[in-house]
């Protein structure tokens, strides 16, 4: 029953980042016209690297929407246990361009860039203090102020949201460590 629901509830989560990865819509870049002038070759550079980037992103949350329920173990890092950041370290591990640091203090100082809230997509990091000052937990932000993490002791891997006041008061930072382009080969 339990593989069931966790299937249903991978499926419930993943639909909606699958709308947005395929080509159903995509809006041209700024100033583009859609005419394959001179100017069209960026224009599809451009369109298949959020392509490539969106498909990255799905990539990873769906590593990490499969090990939902899986117990928290500090030191962590496969399926039989998750600390926070063993887990994204797991769901990151077959993205070739991306090499994440060991511990969620060091993989919010190090790598990636910078993102506001407002600006959060699916795959982001977003870093937390929580009995500190320094960044002690990290998770992976699924969309509509969700995210996914391995949150304590007696916990399983688990989704959150950051509207609740415990996470909002401890937020710290988010950061982006998907590529956003890819070196296309030129004709």
């Amino acid at each position: 029953m339990r593989f069931v629901y966790l299937t249903w509830l991978a499926i419930c989560l993943c639909l909606p980042l699958s709308a947005q990865a395929s080509n159903r819509y995509q809006p041209l870049p700024n100033g583009a016209t859609g005419y394959t002038a001179k100017s069209g070759a960026t224009t599809v550079a451009r369109s298949s690297a959020r392509t490539i980037s969106a498909a990255h992103s799905s990539q990873v949350l769906s590593r990490a929407v499969n090990m939902l329920g899986t117990p928290y173990r500090w030191g962590g890092t496969t399926p039989k246990g998750f600390d926070c950041s063993g887990l994204v370290r797991y769901a990151f591990h077959e993205i070739d361009m991306v090499n994440l640091p060991r511990t969620s203090s060091a993989m919010a100082s190090t790598g990636g860039k910078k993102v506001s809230r407002s600006e959060l997509q699916p795959g982001d990091l977003l870093f937390f203090n929580i009995k500190s000052r320094r960044i002690n937990h990290v998770a992976i932000y699924l969309g509509n102020d969700r995210f996914i993490h391995a949150p304590r002791r007696g916990k399983a891997v688990t989704i959150d949201s950051l509207e609740k006041p415990y996470w909002r008061q401890h937020y710290a930072l988010a950061k982006r460590v998907l590529p956003e382009t890819q070196h296309l080969a030129q004709r």
